[in-house]
């Protein structure tokens, strides 16, 4: 298949950032729920695998804090508010999954963006990092979109796509994300395209998902970033 372009969530897609999550929390835990905190620490932020299995069952965030860290609403709206603060000043390192950078290099001929609930700057910092900065054309994150439009609502893929393109008129886009609000998101842009242009949805295994449970499922499943090449180009030189 040929893409004139490829979306990217961030977290759990290019990045394993579970351990910077989970002591970002923590840390609002403390200020905002202290009754969680310490001892009292709800069980899905005790280790990687029990946060990746809650993360992949919520459908959001928002239920993510409620259903799984057990917070009242109030505490999870206090709770989101801090995010933000607290992403951009912890220090705990985050890093690309393996082969990431290796298959952007490869696919660079294509354009790429990325639509997350992360921060924008928080992001390009660690692309930065990673010296993989200047395959990406478009950075979208959750301070680049109004609250009540953030993912699954298509409209960060809007703008990205904005970014890269004059028109979308005949453009074929794949989106790639480890989580079934990614799907969703996906089939939510396409309903914002020209009728001649078609957004595929690839989920990612690698972090932990487990896809084929999803009620909504994606066009593709990879579980090695690198199956990306064959997919996007079945001629490419892996």
């Amino acid at each position: 298949m040929r893409f004139d372009a490829i979306l990217w969530d961030y977290d759990g897609t290019i990045v394993n950032s579970v351990p910077k999550n989970i002591d970002i929390t923590k840390s609002i835990l403390s200020r905002v729920a202290p009754h969680l905190a310490g001892d009292n620490l709800p069980r899905y932020l005790q280790s990687e695998s029990a946060y990746h299995e809650a993360n992949h069952a919520a459908k959001n965030w928002q239920e993510l804090y409620v259903k799984y860290y057990g917070m009242t609403e109030s505490e999870m709206l206090t709770a989101g508010a801090l995010w933000a603060e607290h992403q951009l000043s912890n220090t705990t390192p985050v890093e690309l999954f393996a082969e990431i950078d290796s298959t952007v290099r490869a696919l660079s001929a294509v354009p790429h963006g990325i639509c997350s609930q992360n921060s924008s700057k928080n992001i390009m910092n660690v692309l930065t990092q990673a010296q993989v900065n200047s395959y990406f054309n478009a950075v979208i994150g959750y301070d680049d979109i109004p609250n009540n439009h953030q993912k699954p609502a298509p409209e960060s893929g809007v703008v990205c796509l904005k970014q890269i393109f004059n028109e979308l008129e005949n453009k074929s886009i794949v989106y790639i994300g480890d989580h079934e609000a990614d799907v969703q998101f996906a089939r939510n842009l396409q309903a914002t395209m020209p009728s001649s242009a078609k957004v595929t949805s690839v989920a990612v295994a690698y972090s932990g998902a487990i896809p084929e449970s999803w009620s909504t499922q994606p066009d593709f499943i990879i579980r090695s970033p690198q199956e990306l090449l064959s997919l996007c180009n079945p001629h490419i030189d892996k």
